[in-house]
């Protein structure tokens, strides 16, 4: 076998383990949104509702991302939170867990355990209606 076959050889597999290894790593977070909107939907204020929610409240939005946009990395520490996705597909990334891809018909309840971040993966924007308890 000829010194520049041998060579190829060895770039050539080089290459494979090298895009096979970076494939393999999994994203790094955005430092903020990208591509996100969303519209108010309903509110209610808790104050008079319940004692422990003194001054917080009941909201309901809808949550536009585009594709290929992402949300920044946060956590639900005092915001709980569920979803449901109405369009598209998102892929979750919360931290100690596996990915999870979210479709038409998910949702996720979202408590303080949850340190997350997630992108919209697919061809349409990714919609879904999202209800927490904010701080004001």
């Amino acid at each position: 076998m000829s010194r520049i076959r041998v060579i190829s050889g060895i770039v050539g597999m080089a290459l494979i383990f090298a895009s096979g290894f970076v494939a393999g790593q999994r994203r790094q977070p955005p430092a903020a949104n990208v591509g996100q909107s969303e519209e108010a939907l309903r509110s209610l204020d808790l104050t008079a509702e319940l004692d422990s929610t003194k001054g917080r409240p009941l909201r309901m939005r809808k949550v536009t991302l585009q594709p290929g946009g992402a949300l920044a990395l946060h956590n639900h520490v005092d915001r709980p939170a569920v979803t449901y996705m109405l369009q598209g597909q998102m892929t979750y990334h919360q931290e100690g867990k596996p990915d999870v891809v979210a479709n038409p018909g998910d949702g996720f309840a979202e408590g303080r355990a949850t340190t997350h971040w997630g992108e919209s993966t697919g061809s349409v924007p990714a919609v879904w209606i999202a209800v927490d308890i904010p701080k004001p």
